[in-house]
């Protein structure tokens, strides 16, 4: 079982993915902006976090650079799942250090694809096989 932190603003949103990383058998954190999501990767050293962008105090691309960046945090794999769906937004939020993008509104087959491929080099205890 792995430790998945959820950070979103929005209530539904929050409760949405929070249903779906406990159907796959996850233990969900949850933050409700970004600020607060950078604390508690710093505090709990969750497995993958999920991370909007639009939010207040600290949107999802500063805090993806800010968890990436960090010595203690930056190996932990960090998804963008937003409503900011043009090229640029994908292409800078990859450069913040995300390792996947995901546009609102998704289905569940789609985030739960993204949250078992990131997770699986870990829970196999080996390195992801290279191409």
């Amino acid at each position: 079982m792995a430790r998945i932190l959820i950070v979103d603003d929005s209530p539904s949103q929050l409760a949405g993915m929070k249903r779906i990383v406990e159907k796959l058998g996850h233990e969900p954190l949850c933050a409700e902006d970004g600020a607060a999501g950078v604390e508690v990767a710093k505090r709990e050293l969750p497995d993958l976090i999920l991370m909007d962008v639009v939010m207040p105090n600290l949107n999802g691309f500063q805090a993806t650079r800010s968890i990436s960046k960090d010595a203690a945090t930056g190996h932990i794999p960090i998804v963008l799942v937003t409503t900011k769906d043009q090229e640029t937004d994908k292409v800078w939020g990859m450069r913040q250090g995300a390792r996947a993008y995901i546009t609102k509104p998704f289905n569940e087959a789609q985030l739960t694809e993204v949250i078992r491929d990131l997770l699986q080099p870990a829970a196999s205890g080996e390195a992801a096989p290279k191409a």
